[in-house]
């Protein structure tokens, strides 16, 4: 085990994992694509590797699949053919040394990655259109369905929740 301690708790998982796994690839992944708009996700990519005083990881590939992305879970659903671009990138069942960086797939090296603050990895580089350029904003219908799936996706979730506490204090004697 590496000696990595740090006051937060995500900084030591991700100190950790760069140490003592070879992560190799991180994809970022559109907001909103698996719960609700604003919740980022990413897929990380890494080899287990035996204990070893030097970092495993020498090399971070991130593809961005998120910046300048418009998806949504109903209206404009993440296809495979969305992904076509990051796989022909990761190259699988060829060696990582024949990747190439591209507008969307940079590497960054361990060194660049520890002295982030707080290794943090969530890494951009692409400039944010949407940020910049309000006349390339989706329409006010799009976002307005977008609003109304998000709140019917919560509230099935608070159902559900209610629901199962319904359940479980049926057996519960509330005269105690």
């Amino acid at each position: 085990m590496s000696p990595i301690r740090a006051a937060d708790p995500g900084e030591t998982l991700r100190r950790r994992l760069l140490h003592d796994f070879d992560l190799h690839t991180l994809l970022r992944l559109p907001t909103g694509i698996f719960y609700a708009q604003g919740v980022k996700a990413n897929v990380l990519f890494f080899d287990k590797r035996p204990a070893a005083e030097h970092p495993w990881t020498k090399r971070l590939w991130v593809y961005d699949l998120r910046t300048n992305k418009h998806f949504t879970l109903k209206q404009n659903p993440l296809t495979r053919a969305a992904l076509d671009d990051f796989v022909e990138c990761y190259r699988p069942g060829r060696a990582r040394s024949e990747r190439d960086e591209t507008e969307r797939f940079r590497s960054f090296t361990y060194d660049e990655l520890v002295a982030r603050d707080k290794a943090n990895l969530d890494i951009t580089w692409l400039r944010d259109e949407s940020l910049e350029d309000l006349d390339n904003r989706p329409d006010p219908e799009i976002i307005a369905r977008e609003i109304v799936e998000d709140l019917t996706a919560a509230l099935a979730e608070f159902e559900a929740v209610a629901a199962a506490l319904d359940s479980s204090a049926e057996g519960v004697d509330r005269d105690v």
